[in-house]
């Protein structure tokens, strides 16, 4: 049985990722087992609602007001709105609803208590509920604990020592220090990265070692591709390689056993054989929609049709709902 560390070292997670990729991938899939019934997928819907006019210069973000991207500003949606979208996801099979504002930080004002009423209305349609609002304190967190938050998701997006090569306008321990703040809520933590953006193995391996070494581990690993935006910095990135996605979760799904391993964005144009492959390697999460905030995502339709063929099938509660079911040979 695996066991569940927080004192990973480089060189030994370094030794796992460097691992032939068809051992790897057997040996991901053997501790998926031990921690989770393979057959399921969680499906979560993620909304913008708030999009674009964000002060911040992440250099792959479509919404960030320093790039001309053409993603329009637009306000705070309205809570029927919001409401209609997480029945609608409901009906299709979602047990999360992710609401995500392009904010720097979340700031005291009415903005803030009307994400708090949205939370609370998501929370009583049944769905999970999971907010992305940037930088937060301690007492946010716990306002939003109060409102029926479940979970809470701030990216690291990269290692310590390349993030400073996409991000000016916020530093890592600004992320950790949000992260930190919504373990104190009580809340769950849902935190990964961004692969493509021109980093190397290292900083792939480091950033997950920043991961591993959080106590508890996040709840939620979303392992997101670059989607290569024309008016970002990053517009001429070449789209990451199946072999190298494959690779990285399976080793996260060795290195953080419990999590859930979310193929985030990017995920739209791969084949059903490089997806299959992810699911093999441990990844047990997706986001369904036409959108990820504002770049497009998979057919859910299509989708459906995948499980189908792969034999899987969509987790019918979300984890706040269902123990985690091992499967033991």
């Amino acid at each position: 049985m695996e066991t569940i560390r927080h004192n990973w070292t480089y060189e030994e997670v370094d030794a796992i990722y460097r691992r032939p990729l068809l051992q790897l991938v057997y040996d991901a899939a053997t501790v998926h087992r031990e921690f989770f019934n393979p057959e399921d997928v969680q499906v979560s819907h993620l909304i913008s609602i708030k999009t674009g006019g964000c002060s911040e210069d992440c250099g792959y973000c479509p919404q960030s007001a320093r790039y001309p991207t053409g993603v329009k500003r637009q306000g705070l949606m309205e809570l029927e709105d919001v409401l209609s979208i997480a029945r609608e996801a409901k009906s299709k099979g979602a047990t999360r609803l992710c609401m995500g504002a392009a904010w720097r930080e979340v700031k005291d004002n009415g903005q803030f208590d009307q994400v708090l009423a949205m939370v609370s209305a998501v929370n009583l349609e049944g769905l999970e509920v999971c907010c992305t609002l940037g930088m937060l304190t301690e007492d946010q967190a716990r306002k939003l604990k109060e409102a029926g938050l479940y979970a809470y998701n701030h990216n690291i997006d990269t290692s310590e020592d390349y993030y400073k090569k996409i991000i000016s306008t916020r530093t890592y321990e600004d992320r950790l220090r949000t992260l930190a703040n919504v373990r104190k809520a009580d809340l769950t933590v849902c935190c990964g990265g961004i692969l493509g953006m021109g980093e190397d193995d290292e900083d792939r391996i480091k950033m997950l070692l920043t991961l591993s070494h959080l106590n508890p581990h996040p709840e939620s690993v979303p392992i997101n591709t670059l989607v290569a935006v024309e008016g970002t910095p990053l517009a001429q990135q070449q789209e990451l390689a199946i072999w190298d996605l494959v690779r990285m979760i399976a080793t996260t799904r060795i290195v953080l056993p419990r999590s859930y391993v979310r193929l985030s964005a990017g995920r739209v144009g791969r084949s059903i054989q490089d997806q299959a492959l992810c699911f093999m390697a441990g990844a047990n999460s997706v986001f369904v929609g036409e959108k990820l905030l504002t770049t497009p995502n998979n057919d859910t339709d299509e989708d459906w049709k995948m499980f189908s063929l792969l034999g899987l099938k969509p987790q019918e509660k979300g984890p706040l709902h269902a123990e985690t079911h091992a499967i033991h040979a």
